[in-house]
C-alpha cells in the first residue's frame, strides 16, 4: 500500500504543550498518525506520562517538544542578563538603540536598604537618566548636522535614518538598573534548567522572577517544570569560586582584544573535514593529505568550500573545527549586543565600574561632555562602594559605557557569522569595533580563510575608534 507523505502542524490553540510533547514521544513506539495519537490523550493522561518517562525515567528530550513564549515585563537589564544565560531559547527586548526611557524607569534592589544606600542609590540613578534625557536633543542636533536631510527625503525618512545614531551615543548612560521587557522562547527542558538558575541567583529580583517564570509556565506545563528549584550546587560553587578568585591579583589588559588561544593548524582540519564528508577516506588520512598540500593548494581548496558563499548562505558545518579564543574588554552596551551570539562559550566576569568607562565623540561634540563624566563618575563611586557591601548588587548602578571583561570561544563558523553581522553599517559602533577586531586577529592566523567572512570594507576598527570615541 502506497502511504501519502502527509507534513501538518499540531495546533497549539486545540493541544497544550505538555499533551504536543507526549504526541511526538509516542511516535518512537506507535504506528498511529500524530492526529491519532493526540485524539487518544488528556491533560490528565500527558502529565502522567511526564510523570512516569520524563521525570521517572529522566528522558529529558521529550520536555524539547513542549514550547513556552513568555512575556516579561519591567524587570532590569541585570536581571535580562541572567535570564538571557541560556543558550538554547530565543529572546527579544526593548531595544536601547531604538526607544528612549524615562526618568523613572529603573529597578531599585531592596537588598540596598539595610545598608542605608537607597536614597543615595536613587539619586545617582536619577542623575544618570536626567543627564540621558538631556543629552537627547543636543546630540540628536549633532547628528542632524552631521547627516543632513537628502534631497527628496521625507521628513519622517530622514527621522528614522538618524533616530539611532544618536541614541547610539545617548545609551551609554544608561545603568544596567534600567528597566526592561523581554519576550522569552523555550522548550520546557531549556525552561527547567533556566528556572533553576534563576531560583539559585545572588540577587533577590532575579529570585523572584524565577519564582514568577515559574508559576506562569506550570500554568501549560504542570508537570516538566513542577521539580525546577532552587540549586545548592550552583550557588555554593558560585561562592567557592568567588573565594577563590578573591586571592588572584586585579590585572589590566594590555590590549582590550587578545587571541588568547587558538589552533594553528585549524585550516588545515576544516578542509580535511570538507574532504571527509565528501569522500570515503579516515579523517587521519584527509588531514595528513591536507597537511602535505602546499599553501597554493589549501587555498584552491578553500575556494572550492567557501568561494561561492553568498551574502545569504551559511557557511558549512565543517568550519566548526577551527576554534578561537579571545579575551575582551569592551563597554557593557557592546556586551549586550555580542551576548546575543550564544553558539560561543561566553565567560563574562562580574559587571563592575573597575575598568573605566567609554565616551562617545558626539557626546563632547554636543557640549554635554562635562554632565556625562560626572554623571558616570558618581555612578562608578557608588558602585565601588556597593561592591564592598554586596559585589552582585553594585553592578545595577553601573552604566552602558562603562567597560566590562568577557571571555570568548567560537569557532570559525560563528566567527563568520558574528564579524559579517555586527560590522554591518547598521551595527552599533561600539560591536562594529569588537567584530572589526576579531577579523583582524583571525586575517593573522587563519588567512586562506578569513578572506571569505563578509566583513564590511568600508572601515577598520581604528577608524571606528577615530570617528565614534573621544575614549574607550
Amino acid at each position: 500500500m502506497t502511504r501519502e507523505r502527509q507534513v501538518y502542524l499540531l495546533n497549539p490553540k486545540e493541544l497544550s504543550p505538555e499533551t504536543i510533547a507526549v504526541t511526538f514521544a509516542k511516535t518512537s513506539r506507535s504506528p498511529e498518525s500524530f492526529r491519532e495519537i493526540a485524539a487518544e490523550l488528556t491533560d490528565e493522561k500527558s502529565a502522567q506520562f511526564h510523570e512516569r518517562w520524563v521525570v521517572g525515567y529522566g528522558h529529558a528530550s521529550v520536555a524539547e517538544h513542549a514550547v513556552l513564549h513568555i512575556a516579561i515585563e519591567n524587570v532590569s537589564r541585570l536581571a535580562v542578563e541572567s535570564i538571557e544565560s541560556n543558550r538554547l531559547a530565543s529572546y527579544t527586548e526593548k531595544s536601547t538603540r531604538y526607544q528612549k526611557w524615562s526618568a523613572d524607569a529603573f529597578f531599585t534592589p531592596p537588598e540596598l536598604e539595610p545598608a542605608g544606600l537607597l536614597d543615595e542609590y536613587r539619586a545617582v540613578c536619577r542623575q544618570l537618566f536626567e543627564t540621558y534625557q538631556a543629552a537627547l536633543p543636543r546630540v540628536q542636533a549633532v547628528v542632524e548636522a552631521e547627516l543632513p536631510r537628502q534631497a527628496g527625503e521625507s521628513e519622517a525618512a530622514w527621522g528614522r535614518r538618524i533616530h539611532s545614531e544618536y541614541i547610539d551615543a545617548c545609551r551609554f548612560l544608561l545603568p544596567a538598573a534600567s528597566l526592561a521587557n523581554l519576550g522569552f522562547t523555550a522548550n520546557a527542558r531549556v525552561l527547567e534548567n533556566a528556572i533553576r538558575k534563576l531560583l539559585s541567583d545572588p540577587l533577590a529580583e532575579t529570585r523572584q522572577i524565577g519564582e514568577e517564570i515559574k508559576a506562569a509556565a506550570r500554568a501549560e506545563v504542570p508537570t516538566l517544570v513542577k521539580y525546577a528549584d532552587y540549586s545548592d550546587y550552583l550557588n555554593d560553587t558560585r561562592c567557592s569560586l568567588e573565594q577563590e578568585a578573591a586571592g588572584f591579583p586585579v590585572s589590566r589588559p594590555a590590549d582590550w582584544c587578545r587571541l588568547v588561544d587558538y589552533d594553528p593548524r585549524g585550516e588545515e582540519r576544516v578542509l580535511a573535514a570538507a574532504l571527509y564528508r565528501a569522500g570515503k577516506m579516515d579523517f587521519g588520512s584527509a588531514y595528513e593529505m591536507i597537511s602535505r598540500t602546499g599553501t597554493q593548494e589549501r587555498a584552491r581548496l578553500g575556494q572550492e568550500l567557501l568561494g561561492r558563499l553568498g551574502h545569504f548562505d551559511t557557511p558549512p558545518r565543517e568550519l566548526e573545527y577551527a576554534r578561537l579564543t579571545f579575551d575582551l574588554v569592551v563597554d557593557q552596551g557592546g556586551y549586550f549586543e555580542i551576548k546575543r551570539h550564544r553558539m560561543m562559550t561566553q565567560t563574562p566576569q562580574r559587571l563592575n565600574a573597575g575598568l573605566g568607562y567609554a565616551v562617545p565623540r558626539r557626546i563632547d561634540a554636543a557640549g554635554v561632555g562635562d554632565e556625562y563624566r560626572r554623571a558616570m563618575d558618581a555612578a562608578g563611586q557608588l558602585s565601588r562602594r556597593i561592591e564592598e557591601i554586596d559585589p552582585h548588587l553594585a553592578g545595577y548602578v553601573v552604566p552602558n559605557g562603562y567597560n566590562r571583561r568577557v571571555l570568548l570561544e567560537m569557532n570559525l563558523r560563528s566567527a563568520f557569522h558574528f564579524c559579517q553581522l555586527r560590522s554591518g553599517s547598521s551595527a552599533h559602533f561600539s560591536v562594529r569595533r569588537v567584530a572589526q577586531r576579531i577579523a583582524e586577529e583571525i586575517r593573522r592566523v587563519a588567512p586562506g580563510m578569513a578572506g571569505y567572512m563578509g566583513v564590511n570594507p568600508q572601515e577598520t576598527c581604528q577608524e571606528i575608534e577615530e570617528s565614534y570615541f573621544t575614549q574607550v
